[in-house]
């Protein structure tokens, strides 16, 4: 298949990946002081914080984003961290930080992380059939082009993804880009595809949501084998990443999941030692958050908001304190971000329709749903509830993270009011994530999959009481994380891949929305067409994906039909009528159309595709046919 690469380019994707999240934030954070699981938490995050604010103001400035120009911001990010942390030291010396655990312990932490990591990465890629297989869901090409778009324009604003598909009289909606951006530069720098770079970034993120957690559990001083549980329990339940692998995918929303739980990181470091570096650090989260998308950080006010809750209790007199210190990280963060907040704000307030999701069960339904880990699927999760309910049973052992239960409460009472609601404070109140039921459970999932992981080291402690004190600790819950990988059948993996696949591959492949034969075609376009030529399409025939797999321009790049541009429109309706039609002929001229790629038509009843205009052209005077396959035909306009 087209989409198949070789070995070596799945190797370089995945290096290139790991580099441009680690590098800039990993040098950053240790220039303001982050060392060990702290710096390797934050990491991925103060990378996006750098690239998601890189892009839209080099634009503003004039210049291109570009791998020079993440590494300029890299270095002036780097250059402030240095400066922020030797104006703390000075000024405000921080106290020497307390050993959490012990080395030994530290290796065993990072065993847990790696295999979680590992299982995540084949599940995904399990799902996918291989790395480079194409999405299928309607989210995939907007992602997909925008990438591509980047790389080739330099164009790093918070419109310019929208612009390959709103482009001339149309208005390109605003959308954070942190994500594009940064792949952007992995495709520039590995030379592989792009459905490859959007595929690799997908398989990691179980490992990433992994990384935030175990990071959660250190900052809050527990122990050891509790990170290592709950880095095994979070990424085995399918609804938390594996599901929207399937639908969209949700790339932006996904990320933004896998990094949230990082807010509660960066705010427990700021509020226990007020000072310009751990401020720093707050604002850089809070911003990397934002500009992956704007619901991500309300995400991650849901999430951490229970830990004031906590700490506040019974220290009714730190309030005042606290929110006083956050008051001008508040005001920093508007400034730093003021581009993505008022293009939020901006979003908020336009036109674009927002009519939500359907109601999809009954109140009490939905509650099963979160605690038998089964949302459409067949079979819930059964382990994955008995690991939660020992969680709950021994629930205060918990201890300074306590504060999580609040936090499932919450995410957990939301998914329930959406999925079975649809009363208007309910959808206002879930605008940001537009009322998706997916979105909600898979917030919830992650602190119930945090408590699971509490309950499997939960089972260790209370066989650790009652076995022999002979017995190594070390033995012990190595014994146990065995058992929980053995009883869940490796995490679940076999299974969440299964769901993953549903939106890649199918059993014949010619029912697939993108089939192997249209990529093929898409493909050839690109060796056809001269540069800057375009080439007329279908909305809804898969040829969207025509852009980011050849780079050639096609009118429709994306299935959403709101507002469209007026050439578009005049095209999508009257294209077959190009010898006869003047406007049709002028708009032709406008977009430099010199092809048409036509994919595998709709069977009957259906009308073959959803454009009349494209309708009927084989046979066209007009028209020069170029290559054809069973599913695909391109033709070449001669008029």
């Amino acid at each position: 298949m087209p989409s198949e690469p070789s070995l070596l380019s799945v190797v370089a994707s995945i290096a290139c990946c790991l580099l441009v999240l680690g590098i800039p934030g990993l040098i950053t954070g240790a220039l303001a002081g982050l060392r060990g699981w702290l710096l390797a938490g934050v990491t991925p995050l103060l990378s996006y914080a750098i690239g998601g604010l890189a892009g839209p103001w080099m634009h503003v400035i004039g210049l291109p984003f570009n791998v020079w120009t993440y590494l300029l911001t890299t270095a002036i990010f780097a250059a402030v961290a240095f400066g922020v942390r030797q104006l703390t030291v000075r000024r405000w010396p921080p106290e020497p930080e307390q050993r959490v655990w012990e080395p030994r312990a530290n290796w065993a932490v990072g065993a847990c992380l790696v295999l979680a990591a590992a299982i995540g990465f084949y599940a995904a890629v399990r799902g996918m059939g291989h790395l480079g297989a194409i999405a299928q869901g309607g989210d995939a090409p907007y992602a997909a082009n925008g990438v591509r778009y980047i790389a080739e324009s330099g164009n790093g604003s918070l419109f310019g993804t929208g612009s390959v598909n709103w482009y001339g009289d149309a208005s390109p909606p605003f959308y954070p880009n942190a994500y594009h951006l940064l792949a952007a530069v992995q495709y520039q720098l590995s030379g592989g595809s792009i459905p490859l770079t959007l595929d690799v970034n997908t398989a990691l993120l179980p490992g990433l949501l992994a990384l935030s957690l175990v990071t959660v559990v250190h900052v809050f001083r527990g122990r050891a084998v509790l990170a290592g549980a709950v880095a095994l329990a979070s990424v085995a339940p399918v609804m938390s990443t594996y599901e929207s692998m399937d639908r969209g995918p949700l790339y932006p929303f996904l990320l933004g999941l896998a990094l949230t739980p990082l807010a509660a990181v960066v705010l427990r470091r700021y509020l226990d030692r007020v000072a310009p570096d751990t401020g720093l650090l707050l604002i850089a989260g809070a911003v990397g958050l934002l500009c992956i998308h704007s619901s991500a950080l309300f995400g991650a006010i849901l999430f951490a908001a229970p830990l004031l809750v906590q700490r506040w209790v019974g220290q009714w007199r730190l309030i005042g304190r606290d929110l006083l210190a956050l008051l001008p990280i508040a005001v920093v963060s508007v400034l730093v971000a003021g581009l993505q907040l008022f293009g939020a704000i901006g979003l908020a307030n336009s036109s674009l329709p927002y009519w939500g999701w359907p109601i999809e069960r009954r109140a009490t339904d939905a509650l099963g749903v979160l605690l038998g880990f089964q949302h459409f699927e067949k079979f819930p999760q059964v382990w994955l509830s008995v690991a939660l309910l020992f969680g709950f049973i021994f629930f205060r052992k918990l201890g300074a993270l306590r504060w999580i239960g609040l936090t499932a409460l919450a995410t957990g009472l939301f998914y329930i009011a959406v999925a079975s609601s649809d009363a208007k404070l309910v959808m206002a109140l879930s605008r940001p994530w537009w009322d998706d039921p997916y979105r909600f459970v898979s917030m919830a999932i992650v602190p119930l999959s945090f408590i699971a992981g509490h309950g499997v080291a939960a089972l260790h402690d209370w066989l650790k009481q009652r076995l022999p004190s002979r017995v190594p600790p070390a033995a012990l819950a190595a014994l146990v994380f065995l058992g929980f990988l053995g009883v869940t059948k490796g995490l679940y993996a076999r299974t969440n891949g299964d769901i993953v696949s549903a939106g890649y591959r199918a059993a014949n492949p010619r029912t697939l929305v993108i089939t192997p034969d249209e990529e093929k075609a898409m493909v050839e376009l690109g060796k056809l067409a001269k540069p800057g030529e375009w080439a007329m399409n279908d909305r809804f025939d898969g040829t969207v994906w025509t852009y980011a797999l050849s780079g050639v321009r096609t009118v429709a790049a994306h299935d959403d039909q709101t507002s469209p541009p007026t050439d578009a429109l005049t095209l999508a309706l009257h294209f077959r009528d190009y010898d006869t039609d003047p406007q049709v002929r002028a708009a032709v001229k406008r977009l430099n159309v010199h092809w048409v790629i036509l994919g595998r038509p709709a069977a009957p009843p259906k009308p073959a595709y959803s454009d009349k205009g494209m309708i009927g052209l084989e046979g066209k005077p007009f028209l020069r046919e170029a290559y054809r396959n069973q599913d695909a035909v391109i033709y070449q306009l001669v008029g």
